[in-house]
């Protein structure tokens, strides 16, 4: 890549000579040091012992969920409780099989008429990627067409069936139907119901299962599940003990994370960028919360936290020296330090510390060879930034088109995506990154939920302070039509790459379901994070009570 560094005019420090600095005014982190001192471990005797009471706990449901076999209803009832409460990974294997048996004989869905059984029966199938037909719903509706009036009065199973309707992929009408029908109709009677249903009811209204962050739903539904009188209170207390056990390591690795900030001093010496060290690490534990990626969220929360200091530099600080910043990062040489201004000398040696540091850790496995495809995922990314600010500069507002193909690479998924794949293990092997670099569908509507979700709420935020165009922008520009318009046409898009992403998780898959796995929770992060707001650049209330309910609280026991 060659860049004009010629036409820009720059000063002795390597700053352009007659910058004009936009400022984005980004609050500061509301954290403080509040995680720095998040080394101590527990007294290593309880630590034991919590850890062996697990074991006997899982002993204990494992023989309660293979007991169950005979009874299909049964046991996906207990799947379904074991995922909600988040403790499903320890039974993966038990999990799989039973739902390999369960489609392999199928046919129940279809004699079963209870709206309650086939929905989770349905959704439990697709989560696992089977391709169980939309048609078994078909016996819910009247000869006219329609749901059957007769369902309204059946809230368990309008809300079984509404969780199922997030499964959905493009031609299955029936199933956006339903969506409309079983919205409309928890909304009419949820002020009317009782805990823990209402709760239960409202909560799904505004944030769906299969979109939401695992980890957060968990935290929730245990809560609601504790509170229902007839609740196996070895699934609790297995739920329970093994969230605070976690989280536990969470809080280590994020008091870790933010020593390493704290000693880069980001918040000093680039006080234009934003700082949220924190909120990077509750991303990336959305994007895999157990214990053995433990690395993989270090590696992915440093690289992402050095991605939103970048996207600043491009966005909201850089002038005319972001030419050379590109350059720099093109050419991954520590001797290009001496042609960037200060500030990007600080980011600059940050970011190539990071991937040394990587490549360092993934040596230790004979691994670090992956770490050539990383740096040229961030290389990809950072250009699709210089060509962002260079419409800016230029006053240009591109076609829609355009602006898609440059903004799904800016949206950082690409990258991220490519990025999770490091410390996964052997799971992840060369072929991963051929498929990962072949846009692939499901990268594509990852960065088509990541990149329209932003858009539509960080949007007027943005153009406050001078942005780049967004795509409300340019489709205004296109087809002449008002901000709101232009807003529902991209939750629309947003909508149809739901239904991709969704399609690219059933059987055959291109890649091992592991790996498909990054990408869906990417997209659940996005759905979450900027559910109301741009909760990562604005960290309002609500924001920061999710953060605490997953790296700060424990759940009372």
């Amino acid at each position: 890549m060659s860049l004009p560094v010629s036409s820009v005019a720059l000063s002795q420090n390597g700053e352009s000579s007659d910058a004009i600095r936009r400022t984005a005014n980004f609050k500061p982190s509301i954290w403080g040091d509040r995680f720095i001192n998040n080394n101590i471990p527990e007294d290593q005797v309880i630590h034991v012992s919590k850890v062996r009471e697990v074991e006997e706990l899982i002993a204990e449901v494992r023989r309660e969920l293979l007991a169950s076999a005979d009874q299909p209803s049964k046991q996906l009832n207990i799947i379904d409780v074991l995922q909600r409460l988040g403790v499903a990974y320890h039974f993966e294997r038990h999990i799989g099989e039973a739902l390999e048996r369960i489609y392999a004989s199928s046919g129940a869905i279809h004699d079963d008429n209870d709206l309650y059984n086939v929905s989770l029966h349905f959704r439990l199938l697709r989560q696992q990627g089977f391709r169980v037909s939309c048609d078994v719903f078909n016996k819910f509706k009247d000869e006219k067409g329609q749901f059957k009036a007769s369902l309204s009065a059946n809230i368990p199973g309008l809300l079984a069936f509404y969780e199922a309707t997030h499964l959905r992929v493009h031609g299955e009408e029936i199933l956006d139907e339903a969506l409309s029908f079983t919205t409309t109709q928890l909304e009419s009677v949820k002020s009317n119901l009782r805990n823990p249903l209402a709760a239960q009811v409202t909560h799904a209204l505004n944030q769906s299962l299969h979109k939401g962050i695992p980890r957060l739903e968990s935290r929730v539904f245990i809560t609601l599940y504790q509170e229902d009188t007839s609740h196996n209170k070895a699934f609790l207390k297995l739920s329970i003990l093994d969230f605070n056990l976690v989280q536990s390591l969470h809080k280590q690795e994020l008091g870790y994370i933010a020593r390493w900030w704290k000693d880069l001093d980001f918040a000093t010496k680039l006080p234009f960028a934003r700082d949220r060290v924190v909120e990077c690490f509750f991303w990336i534990v959305a994007v895999y919360f157990e214990p053995q990626y433990s690395l993989a969220r270090k590696i992915l929360t440093k690289v992402i936290s050095m991605t939103s200091i970048i996207d600043d530099i491009y966005d909201a600080y850089g002038t005319l020296e972001i030419v050379i910043f590109t350059e720099a990062i093109e050419r991954w040489d520590i001797r290009s330090m001496n042609t960037l201004p200060k500030y990007m000398q600080i980011c600059y040696k940050a970011l190539l510390d990071v991937f040394e540091e990587i490549e360092q850790e993934l040596a230790k496995q004979g691994r670090s060879y992956l770490v050539s495809h990383a740096k040229e995922a961030m290389k990809i990314m950072v250009r699709a930034y210089f060509d962002e600010a260079k419409s800016f500069h230029a006053k240009h507002i591109p076609s829609l088109e355009e602006y898609m193909r440059v903004g799904l690479v800016t949206s950082g998924y690409p990258m991220l995506t490519i990025m999770s794949f490091l410390g996964m293990g052997e799971i992840v092997t060369e072929e991963t990154f051929v498929w990962a670099f072949s846009d692939p569908k499901i990268i594509t509507a990852s960065s088509v939920i990541g990149r329209l979700s932003d858009d539509i709420k960080s949007h007027k935020f943005e153009q406050e302070r001078g942005h780049a165009a967004s795509a409300v922008e340019c489709y205004m520009k296109k087809y002449g039509v008002s901000e709101e318009v232009a807003y529902d046409e991209l939750r629309r898009q947003v909508s149809d790459a739901w239904k991709d992403v969704n399609e690219n998780c059933m059987r055959p898959t291109a890649v091992p379901m592991a790996i498909l796995m990054r990408l869906l929770n990417l997209s659940r992060a996005i759905d979450v994070i900027y559910k109301e707001e741009d909760g990562y650049t604005l960290v309002g209330k609500e924001m920061k009570a999710k953060i605490e309910s997953l790296l700060v609280y424990p759940v009372p026991i």
